[in-house]
């Protein structure tokens, strides 16, 4: 009985081996996307302005149509200064007429006895790519389309882009637009702008104005009785067939095609409070273009997380408290002023390390501070340094230096009565003079 038993172990035994051994292993999700099926592509992170996957980013390509968000930026920022207002009326130039009446310029058909507000120009401008209102606004704003390129490279250089250079406000090339290309540029001239450059344009058009995805995600339009769809399927709540290209958490931002730039799309969505930013150039199709995004957005947010780094009042071991000079008391402790937040890729429980620099000119010749000190004076800067091999490092250097917190004192230090100062330096030197004894002692076996 007990042989049987034994066997029968033994028996169950190598079943569960080899089940085990047939099971195939979880394949892991971790690794960055290789298959990005783009000339050109990037993914960042929006709060923390991090880079998560980037694919020769910084090659210069025609961007098309996503160069309106640079027309979309100036517009927003005229309004916000008061330059114009959403109900601002304007008429239709010849130039704009004439690119209105073209489809294959995406041309609604606009009327030059009529005048338009800022807000429906706006609006085809962002849900239809429509050419003609682009101009439209760009002639309100700036007086002719020639001096609104100039405002745009002037604020391309204020944003940083890398590689980007205007020469219209719609994207198309110079050389459609025949006799009305801007003033100051060339016939044959053409926009161009990276990955790189394009992310970090949407990343200051979604953070200085947020309301351009009140408009980016609007699926369905109409001016002057005519309706349009916006060219960006993704947006959830499409319709009919364009509706299984939906993805949640997606309201923007702009997508582009001419015969030189293929298909692109600068994508952004916002998931659990997390929003991203991806850039796909020149793909094979205007399917494509949604399908590669979807890819780098999948792995943005299944395989990283944005956490809190390190808390506020953080304090390094052996760097927690600074000498101070002529105080009441002769040290304080400092910390950093607020939490530091990163990007976490997946399986990295703790990717970086903390660097902590004073502000010398709040030092004297021996390292210390001078009394009298407030609490919460700043005194230095706090600083992440990623140590893992899923990032990239920051979109720009300017972002990457705007994560960094303040070191700040804890504690208020008053200066010293001269009772207190002179006591102690007769302390100090009387312990020089012992210090200086006990050594020559020393000296002496």
């Amino acid at each position: 009985m007990k042989k049987s038993v034994k066997a029968l172990g033994m028996v169950m035994t190598a079943i569960l081996i080899t089940m085990v051994a047939i099971i195939p292993a979880p394949i892991s999700t971790h690794a960055q996307p290789n298959n990005i099926e783009a000339k050109s592509a990037i993914l960042v992170d929006a709060e923390t302005g991090q880079i998560l996957y980037e694919k020769e980013a910084d090659l210069a390509l025609p961007p098309a149509s996503m160069t309106k968000m640079m027309t979309e930026y100036l517009v927003l920022e005229a309004i916000e200064n008061g330059d114009i207002s959403w109900d601002t009326t304007t008429t239709i130039s010849d130039y704009a007429y004439w690119l209105s009446s073209d489809n294959a310029f995406s041309g609604i058909g606009l009327r030059q006895n009529k005048e338009y507000t800022v807000e429906e120009l706006y609006t085809a401008m962002a849900v239809n790519s429509d050419n003609a209102t682009t101009v439209a606004l760009a002639e309100l704003v700036a007086g002719s389309e020639g001096e609104f390129v100039k405002m745009m490279n002037q604020k391309a250089q204020e944003m940083g882009l890398p590689e980007a250079e205007f020469v219209n406000s719609t994207g198309l090339g110079n050389s459609d637009l025949g006799e009305y290309y801007p003033e100051g540029t060339s016939a044959d001239a053409d926009n161009y702008l990276s990955a790189r450059s394009a992310a970090l344009l949407a990343y200051h058009l979604i953070n200085d104005y947020p309301q351009a995805l009140d408009y980016s995600s609007i699926t369905e339009a109409k001016l002057d009785k005519e309706s349009f769809t916006n060219w960006n399927w993704m947006l959830p709540g499409m319709p009919g067939q364009l509706a299984p290209f939906g993805y949640e958490g997606l309201d923007g931002m702009k997508t582009g095609w001419t015969d030189e730039a293929g298909y692109c799309f600068t994508g952004t969505a916002e998931r659990n409070n997390r929003r991203l930013i991806s850039v796909v150039m020149r793909t094979d199709s205007e399917e494509a273009r949604f399908e590669e995004t979807r890819k780098l957005l999948d792995y943005g947010f299944n395989q990283t997380k944005t956490a809190e780094i390190y808390p506020a009042d953080y304090q390094k071991k052996d760097d927690s408290t600074l000498e101070v000079n002529k105080g009441k008391e002769q040290s304080v402790e400092i910390a950093t002023d607020q939490a530091i937040r990163g990007v976490v890729p997946s399986g990295e429980e703790k990717p970086y390390e903390i660097e902590f620099t004073l502000d010398k000119s709040k030092l004297n010749e021996d390292g210390e501070l001078t009394a009298p000190l407030k609490k919460g004076e700043a005194v230095g800067t706090a600083q992440i340094k990623y140590t893992g091999e899923e990032l990239f490092g920051y979109i720009t250097e300017d972002i990457g230096q705007d994560a960094n917190v303040q070191l700040v004192t804890q504690d208020s230090v008053e200066k010293a009565n001269w009772f207190t100062l002179t006591f102690r330096a007769i302390g100090d030197f009387f312990s020089d003079v012992f210090g200086g004894i006990a050594d020559w002692f020393k000296g002496l076996f």
